[in-house]
């Protein structure tokens, strides 16, 4: 096996460059009478096709055999490229390359959603990431300076990944070492004191037997744009060394570890901000108070969100032949969360049934108006995961039918710790327009008075074959069995909780396709998705009106898709079109007449996706994506504060685009457009907040210049008209992030 790799379109070692080459022959005439007559050679041409920084030909996972134009489902595969031309950090960053797929939930009450807490079609997915196809554990926000492509899969994921979201996942697709010697850093300055940088070596330590070692660092000490005083400081380490690279029997051994000392942002009011009306009719100019700055900070400076994650991975890939190969990963990691926050919820009355937020001594003089912090939110946590994956992959004929099976077994322990904490006393309040974060203590105190403790076994096996029938038609299948246990075990303040469930949890999928041509596909789709009480946090409840009773049985997910993709310009454009229905049922609701709770619950997602990604030119290069949803309650108590009948903190319509054109003299041009539709939030009671945000235009830029070989500088400029916006917004309303205004960061990269 070859390893022809190129320093600018680094891949891992399991995803091969494609090679063309064009070789003429040589014409040799036959002598003439007695004089033999020579002829010209012609030249002889090798060409390697150049990599699309944009478009990729597959997923990563071996479930997925077949190139993304023939996979029948929305699978979105954002690359390192993309990412960095637009110099996203997170994932949360870089997933606003996937139309409607984004942080627009803040939390609830006082608490702040922390990490990559990411809504996709209707539904929190956040318990739906993995990285290099193992499910990812913890509230931590993951940065991107240790991965290759993230992978985007719409849809039930069940049979794929076995229990999560009712709307798909996430695949974090790491940096591996390779067969070629680099050496990439860049370094970072932007606005409100942003400071970051990476290094990326690799380096072949014996070509003969194919060792190779990489390792990538990260360090970062930033200021966030538009926000006083939240801060995001980490760093990162992560070594790879592989073995076998030129072989049948490759090697991989991984270990990621980050570090996070942040201090985090509980958001700003909601007053002044459309739709927010005074919830004390005894002082209704409280509905004419202007907005707050939104650079304001009502937290203390010494409150933090610490987060450690080390990651070890051991993966093996052998090749019996060229038909038939195994993978096998092992993995254990650990996530721990020390977060302590000072948040608010300005109710603006005491007759609310909630705490009183804002006191309003003089109705004229706003300089006298005052906000009333919470206790802090105190969080300990750690998780934990092992876990073992046999994957193998076997071409094979049935007759005239052509097979390519993939099956697996895998064994999974995940755990989850987390300390409960009392509070009691007060804070001082913060001035509401003018808030000092460096105010004193108050007279309160923290108390640990408990603990939880959370666990799922789980034994899994799968099976996917694609049957070819010819050129043009085949069918896609797979099933997926997983036998789960999960207990739970609390002790608040001496009481204790023991609760337990386990089951089965069957799921499959079934697609047909059809190949007008060879660059082209048309399928039709049915998959499941199941996920059983505590699978996304791991906590079990006794409660009659919650999902994580252990005696109810698993959310269940159906999904129906339709849709089309087409790999133009001789295979370097990609544009794909797809229509889906979705229904999530075993909710658990009220009964209106009896008062108690069944899981006669239904929700229906409905809508189309649309996307291009790739090269139009060779110079001009684009990704882009659109999404309409259309979401209700079947059956169930509406869900949004306005009472539409609608799903929260979706957006209705969606839409993303970047593109790039690169110009002579080593000069690139770069920019795009996102659009959010109005996102209605949750209910739960509050009054005179805002129902809904409204929906927002947000456009971006880069310039490029290449220096020399080795050095060339990237200026980035974010939302350039300084739209304000609300990116996420909480349960009750009383609270939101605000988006980030205009901004710019200069990045040098150096490659050698």
């Amino acid at each position: 096996m070859s390893y022809i790799k190129s320093r600018k379109h680094a891949q891992p070692a399991f995803a091969s460059t494609r090679l063309s080459a064009a070789v003429a022959g040589a014409l040799l005439l036959p002598a003439v009478g007695v004089h033999a007559q020579t002829s010209t050679l012609p030249k002889v041409e090798v060409t390697a096709a150049q990599e699309s920084d944009y478009k990729a030909d597959k997923a990563s996972s071996t479930k997925y055999s077949q190139p993304l134009v023939d996979t029948p489902q929305t699978l979105t595969v954002i690359k390192k490229q993309l990412i960095d031309q637009q110099g996203a950090t997170t994932l949360t960053e870089a997933l606003r390359n996937s139309p409607g797929v984004s942080t627009f939930y803040l939390g609830e009450n006082g608490n702040t959603s922390t990490g990559d807490a990411i809504y996709m079609r209707g539904f929190d997915s956040s318990s739906a990431i993995f990285v290099d196809n193992v499910r990812d554990l913890g509230s931590i926000s993951r940065d991107m300076f240790n991965i290759q492509q993230v992978e985007v899969l719409k849809g039930p994921a069940g049979t794929d990944n076995g229990r999560g979201s009712p709307t798909g996942s996430i695949n974090l697709v790491t940096k591996q070492a390779e067969m070629s010697n680099f050496f990439n850093a860049s370094t970072t300055y932007g606005s409100w004191n942003q400071k970051r940088g990476t290094a990326d070596w690799n380096k072949v330590l014996d070509e003969d037997r194919g060792i190779a070692l990489r390792l990538n660092l990260m360090k970062q000490d930033s200021g966030v744009p538009g926000r006083h005083e939240v801060k995001n400081d980490r760093y990162g380490i992560a070594p790879s060394l592989a073995f076998g690279l030129n072989g049948p029997t490759r090697v991989f051994l991984n270990y990621l570890h980050i570090d996070q000392d942040n201090v985090p942002d509980g958001g700003v009011p909601t007053i002044g901000l459309p739709g927010y009306t005074s919830p004390d009719p005894a002082r209704p100019y409280i509905s004419s108070a202007p907005r707050v700055g939104s650079s304001n900070f009502y937290g203390n400076v010494n409150d933090y969100d610490k987060v450690t994650s080390d990651m070890f991975t051991a993966r093996v890939e052998h090749d019996f032949s060229q038909d038939l190969k195994l993978q096998n990963t092992t993995r254990y990691a650990k996530t721990t969360q020390d977060y302590f926050l000072t948040s608010f919820m300005a109710t603006g009355t005491a007759t609310s049934t909630r705490a009183t937020g804002l006191l309003t001594p003089s109705a004229t003089n706003l300089s006298t108006w005052t906000l009333a912090r919470n206790l802090p939110t105190r969080k300990d946590q750690s998780n934990e995961i092992l876990t073992n994956q046999t994957n193998l992959t076997a071409n094979l004929k049935t007759g005239s039918l052509q097979h390519t099976l993939v099956g697996g077994v895998e064994f999974t322990q995940e755990k989850q710790h987390a300390t409960s904490f009392t509070s009691s006393g007060t804070l001082p309040a913060a001035n509401l327009y003018s808030p000092n974060a460096n105010f004193g203590s108050g007279s309160y105190t923290i108390t640990p008075t408990g603990y939880n403790d959370g666990k799922t076994d789980t034994i899994s096996a799968y099976l996917f074959d694609t049957v070819k029938f010819n050129e043009q038609w085949s069918i896609n299948g797979g099933i997926r069995e997983d036998h789960y246990r999960t207990t739970y075990y609390s002790n608040a303040a001496g009481t204790i909780t023991n609760l337990s469930t386990s089951g089965n949890l069957f799921n499959w999928k079934l697609a047909a396709i059809f190949k007008p041509t060879d660059y082209s596909s048309i399928y039709a789709l049915y998959a499941t998705s199941q996920q059983p009480p505590g699978g996304a946090n791991f906590a079990l409840s006794s409660a009659v009106n919650s999902a994580a009773n252990s005696n109810y049985a698993p959310q269940k997910t159906k999904t129906s898709e339709l849709g089309t993709k087409w790999d133009l310009l001789n295979k370097k454009l990609a544009v794909t079109a797809a229509v889906f229905h979705t229904e999530v049922s075993n909710e658990v609701e009220q009964d209106g007449t009896s008062g108690r709770y069944f899981q006669t619950g239904k929700k229906t997602v409905q809508g189309i996706e649309l996307g291009v990604t790739g090269d139009v030119t060779n110079n001009l290069s684009v990704a882009a994506g659109y999404t309409w949803m259309d979401t209700k309650v079947d059956s169930g108590a509406i869900t949004t504060a306005s009472g539409e009948n609608n799903l929260a903190y979706t957006p209705k319509q969606a839409f993303t685009s970047w593109a790039t054109y690169r110009l002579p003299q080593g000069f690139t041009i770069g920019g795009g457009a996102r659009y959010v539709s109005s996102l209605l939030r949750g209910t739960d009671g509050a009054v005179g907040t805002p129902k809904y945000a409204n929906s927002y235009w947000v456009v971006d830029s880069m310039l490029g210049y290449v220096v020399n070989k080795n050095v060339d500088l990237q200026l980035n400029l974010y939302n350039i008209f300084n739209k304000d916006y609300v990116a996420a917004i909480n349960k009750s309303g009383y609270r939101y992030t605000p988006g980030s205004p205009r901004a710019v960061a200069l990045t040098a990269n150096f490659k050698f």
